[in-house]
């Protein structure tokens, strides 16, 4: 079901794994790298009860901008919103520019772009030589704080994050990269969009409950039964359900995404 789409080679500085095939015009430094390792996620993995193991990659230090996006669509206008088969994308998406591939004041150069569907996400991460980050790499990313690399424990950390999710979602975006980087260096995690993962559609909840808290209750299905380990990480719940609750054709007002590059 997935485009794939080639790119010029441009390898990136500043990162230990190799990031050739990346679009021209991708400056220096803009993926971080992450050390992976064993990894315990908030969701219980039936075949997985030790934690899940994370390979080493690299992860967007901040989301995809509106004029990131702008440039992919200069390069494959299929993916304008006059020319997008409607089995990758609802009527909605990319409503807010001002034109097919336009800006306009609802969609500033520097704010994370929004209104796009997870089948144009992954296609710009393809056009880019990368993908979408999967849900555990995204989890195990989001996990640090600026000084350390799980800060989930920290009360003052949950706090400043369910802070965001009580903010009203018709407040204008801020721009990226507004929040200082955690301990990888990478920004805006949380506080700014949601974010596409590749493996969305595997974190399907069943629609009668949302709970999360019990196995009988809140079912999932994918890389096994999962269900919240942590029922104190509702920031977690809230993007699972989020998540789950969306096709790959949707878009919504606060859905962004950012691309990640595997090692070989």
């Amino acid at each position: 079901m997935r485009k794939r789409l080639t790119a010029p080679v441009l390898v990136l500085g500043l990162v230990v794994l190799p990031l050739a095939g990346l679009a021209a015009g991708v400056v220096a430094g803009r993926y971080a790298g992450l050390p992976g390792g064993q990894f315990k996620s908030v969701l219980r993995y039936e075949d997985a009860k030790n934690g899940v193991r994370i390979k080493p990659f690299a992860l967007m230090r901040k989301p995809v901008t509106n004029a990131d996006f702008q440039a992919f669509l200069k390069r494959h206008p299929e993916w304008r919103r006059d020319r997008v088969s409607s089995v990758f994308a609802e009527a909605r998406y990319l409503s807010h520019w001002a034109g097919p591939d336009t800006l306009g004041p609802n969609a500033l150069p520097d704010r994370p772009v929004v209104w796009v569907s997870w089948f144009a996400a992954d296609a710009y991460c393809s056009w880019l030589g990368a993908r979408l980050p999967t849900w555990n790499e995204w989890e195990y990313a989001a996990a640090a704080d600026e000084t350390h690399t799980d800060a989930r424990q920290d009360p003052a950390w949950r706090e400043r994050i369910l802070g965001w999710y009580s903010r009203s979602s018709r407040e204008a975006l801020p721009r990226v990269g507004m929040q200082a980087p955690n301990t990888y260096g990478v920004h805006d995690l949380h506080g700014l969009v949601w974010e596409w993962t590749e493996d969305a559609s595997s974190l399907m909840v069943d629609s009668d409950n949302r709970t999360q808290g019990d196995p009988d209750k809140g079912k999932f299905c994918g890389a096994g039964a999962l269900s919240m380990d942590d029922r104190e990480n509702y920031a977690v719940m809230m993007r699972v359900a989020m998540l789950s609750s969306l096709e790959g054709r949707d878009a919504t007002a606060n859905m962004g995404f950012r691309c990640a590059r595997s090692a070989p």
